[in-house]
């Protein structure tokens, strides 16, 4: 006789509170978090970052940073099918689905996959950073960053099917009915990494039903797979952070490409920008005298440029920088296009500013974006602590205590942190 797993799912009624979740939950077992509020994620804005960050790069190719399946298949060339601005709404999206896909194919069940999710709309990244900043006071902040992750469809579970990631995992469950189905050790003894018919294995596994309003966390460790509970679509964003398998070469991506959307989900995207060697990639005999072709001498003085201490000095202290502003949700949303800003303009900061000295230079940073100015530490600094009062002042009192020359600079420092959403501009009350 088989005996019915007894479920690790606690379930508690929202408010979060991060200090009994801390104790209790994080890295422990799987908790439901009933009626959260207040929550980072809105579904009309959801909407909005999902119609950004899918919309195809200029071509019929699947953009790297989503995935879209019909049943168990994924597609590689669907860029009819993914969010558009003008369906308005994820009902409206389902609409123009349903009557496409009924050309295509009798499977009906559809699954949208849309990675790096965090980096599409700005007011929600604000959202979800705030709302983490409390665990990171009591968990440390990542290091390798938090991955965001959308998922919408009526698929009958997970593409993938059963997994174990390296992340602790957040599901704010936004619409529509899902269930997280997950096991405590790997259920098969094949040796695969994902299994997609689970059937023989589900007496082993225990489930939760988040509803819309709720958030389920559970733990790196625990294996898992999400379900539709009937045909009709659910929409979540899964919020990953990593706990295990923390590779070196995480860090050395970083360092060499910086984070960008595309790179994060594609290593091969990433890779482009780097010089690409310009020399004949054939030659027709091997060198009597052992040189290197040129164009492999070309790629080895490209990373001997990238090993260079003071340039690599540098680009860390911008990395760190960046990821300290980011509050860990690298990469955030690109900057806005720089204003200018006049001596009677009043600014209010609404964000912290990070600074680091750098050959020669200083390295500022707000919201996940660096600035590399001629000021010095001495210049910036009062101006930094007259804008971290929060109060609103006008661009010529910050910088009246400067030489006339750096003055230009100072105001291209403010315009480039009010690109970054770090200032605000404000009406002075008479």
């Amino acid at each position: 006789m088989t005996t019915a797993p007894v479920s690790d799912l606690a379930i508690v009624q929202g408010p979060l509170d991060w200090d009994e979740f801390t104790a209790r939950y994080w890295d422990r077992r799987p908790v439901l978090i009933k009626a959260l509020h207040p929550a980072p994620f809105e579904l009309r804005e959801v909407f909005a970052a999902a119609a950004l960050a899918a919309r195809p790069p200029g071509s019929y190719l699947m953009p790297p940073n989503a995935q879209f399946a019909v049943g168990r298949f994924q597609q590689s060339e669907p860029a009819n099918w993914f969010p558009r601005a003008e369906d308005g709404t994820f009902d409206g999206y389902r609409q123009r689905l349903d009557a496409e896909l009924a050309a295509f194919s009798k499977e009906r069940r559809y699954a949208l996959v849309v990675h790096a999710f965090h980096a599409f709309h700005a007011g929600q990244w604000e959202r979800e950073r705030a709302f983490f900043e409390p665990l990171w006071e009591r968990t440390g902040l990542p290091l390798s960053g938090a991955i965001t992750t959308l998922f919408h469809g009526s698929y009958e579970h997970t593409p993938v099917g059963v997994h174990k990631d390296r992340f602790a995992t957040f599901l704010f469950a936004l619409e529509g009915r899902k269930r997280m189905r997950f096991w405590r050790e790997r259920p098969w003894t094949e040796p695969v990494t994902t299994v997609l018919d689970y059937r023989p294995h589900l007496a082993a596994s225990f489930t939760a039903e988040p509803e819309p309003g709720d958030l389920l966390y559970w733990p790196a460790d625990y294996y898992h797979v999400g379900e539709s509970l009937d045909a009709t679509a659910a929409t979540s964003v899964n919020v990953g952070v990593p706990r295990e398998a923390h590779r070196a070469v995480y860090d050395v991506d970083d360092l060499l490409l910086g984070k960008a959307p595309d790179a994060m989900v594609d290593p091969d995207a990433g890779l482009v920008r780097l010089p690409a060697a310009t020399a004949p990639l054939s030659v027709p005999e091997p060198p009597t005298d052992g040189a290197l072709p040129e164009a492999l001498e070309q790629t080895l003085r490209v990373f001997q440029e990238y090993g260079d201490p003071d340039r690599m000095r540098d680009r860390v202290a911008s990395v760190s920088l960046r990821n300290w502003s980011a509050s860990g949700l690298c990469p955030a949303p690109p900057p806005e296009v720089p204003q200018p800003l006049d001596d009677g303009t009043a600014v209010r900061a609404r964000a912290r500013v990070l600074y680091e000295p750098a050959d020669g230079a200083l390295l500022c940073a707000a919201n996940g974006h660096v600035l590399r100015t001629t000021l010095t530490r001495q210049q910036v600094e009062p101006l930094l602590r007259r804008l971290a009062e929060r109060e609103p002042v006008l661009v010529g009192e910050l910088t009246a205590g400067l030489p006339p020359a750096a003055r230009p600079e100072a105001r291209r420092l403010l315009e480039a942190l009010e690109s970054f959403r770090a200032l605000t501009r404000e009406a002075l009350q008479p």
